[in-house]
């Protein structure tokens, strides 16, 4: 049996669209891109939401919107992709790491407050695997401090921290529509804000900086003529890919409800086992469950770890790691010792992220775990 990492679920709704747009010639940012904004908006209880080709670019654009400078400091967990610090560099500002939560991989916010300088401008808290991060403690903090709340929910659509969605928390949540997100667009982004300045001003950026209604210029109620504004960057999405993310979200409750589903089973498979230590969600916390992540407890956990990898693989199971902590990368290697990041040291030790994707059967499921149970063992 082969099972992969990730496999997006695609059915003839999203052919289909995308068909459509092929079809009527408009291909690029238009109707379909602001009908899928809107839509979003809603599910997320946002006021205003700006399509780009990336959750790399939401985030980007969400740093534009501060004015972020030379020198300033972003507060970033340790452990997270590299765009979530990558985009603080953009501007030649210094990304702060902060160690994470054992139990929850989530920036821990007890933390925060040590890392606090006055040159510090933001916070960008992760949701990993789709988990909210304890956002009443990060938003107290940032409000006592003046500073601003960029959420990276590239994991967390749909996901609810006390009855709120994500989206509808922080000054800016930024998501993202890669290949193997929780809905897909193949390549895509989103920013979500209720500050309407900072709204009109990412649109204006995504498309070069030109001035407001340029993208209508080649339709029968435009004109050639624009402005530039400001400097700009070529971050829009397509007129294709948004009607993608629009056929994606009409069977957006199923697909959630399915990945719930499997992580459960997973759960209650893996439990009651010493050597693993399964993700669970805070009570007060609705996961997307973009990932499921196991822990495997045991001496040398980082060779268990991957030795456990290669022999997974070696029976069609392909698996991932979330995430090498950006201390450890040759680019970040200022970012301080790993002794400075004791749990985050840990959690990368022991953690592997088992194949979860709409359209496995509980077969699939039962398969995964037998063999990492029987191999661990």
């Amino acid at each position: 049996m082969d099972i992969p990492f990730h496999k997006p679920y695609i059915t003839d709704d999203e052919i289909n669209a995308a068909a459509m747009c092929l079809r009527n010639g408009w291909l690029t940012m238009g109707a379909k891109t602001f009908e899928f904004e809107e839509r979003f908006a809603a599910i997320v209880d946002g006021k205003y939401a700006v399509a780009v080709n990336s959750g790399t670019a939401a985030l980007h654009l969400a740093l534009c919107c501060i004015d972020l400078k030379t020198d300033d400091e972003v507060i970033v967990p340790a452990m997270t992709f590299v765009a979530t610090a990558e985009v603080v560099r953009y501007f030649g500002a210094k990304p702060v790491l902060i160690d994470i939560e054992y139990d929850t991989h989530l920036m821990d916010a007890a933390k925060i407050l040590e890392k606090i300088t006055p040159r510090t401008r933001a916070i960008i808290p992760v949701h990993y695997a789709g988990q909210p991060c304890a956002m009443d403690e990060i938003m107290q903090i940032a409000e006592k401090n003046n500073l601003v709340v960029i959420e990276d929910a590239a994991h967390a659509f749909p996901a609810f921290y006390k009855g709120r969605p994500v989206g509808s928390i922080g000054h800016i949540t930024c998501f993202s529509f890669y290949a193997t997100k929780t809905i897909t667009t193949g390549e895509g982004g989103m920013a979500v804000t209720d500050n309407q300045k900072w709204a009109d001003k990412m649109r204006t950026l995504r498309l070069h900086g030109i001035s407001k209604n340029a993208w209508s210029r080649y339709t029968k109620n435009g004109s050639w003529k624009y402005d530039v504004v400001m400097d700009g960057f070529k971050y829009n999405i397509t007129d294709i890919a948004s009607a993608i993310g629009i056929a994606q979200l009409e069977k957006l409750d199923f697909m959630t409800t399915e990945r719930q589903r499997l992580s459960a089973r997973y759960n209650e498979l893996f439990k009651d086992k010493k050597q693993f230590v399964t993700y669970e969600t805070a009570k007060d916390r609705k996961s997307a469950w973009h990932l499921y992540p196991l822990k495997i407890v045991a001496k040398n956990s980082k060779v268990i770890r991957d030795e456990l990898a290669e022999e997974l693989k070696k029976r069609g199971i392909m698996t991932s790691v979330h995430f090498i902590p950006l201390y450890r990368f040759s680019a970040y290697d200022n970012a301080g010792a790993f002794s400075d990041y004791p749990v985050c040291e840990t959690v990368f030790e022991q953690t592997i992220s088992l194949p979860l994707y709409v359209g496995m059967t509980d077969e699939n499921i039962d398969y995964v775990a037998k063999a990492v149970i029987e191999i661990c063992a």
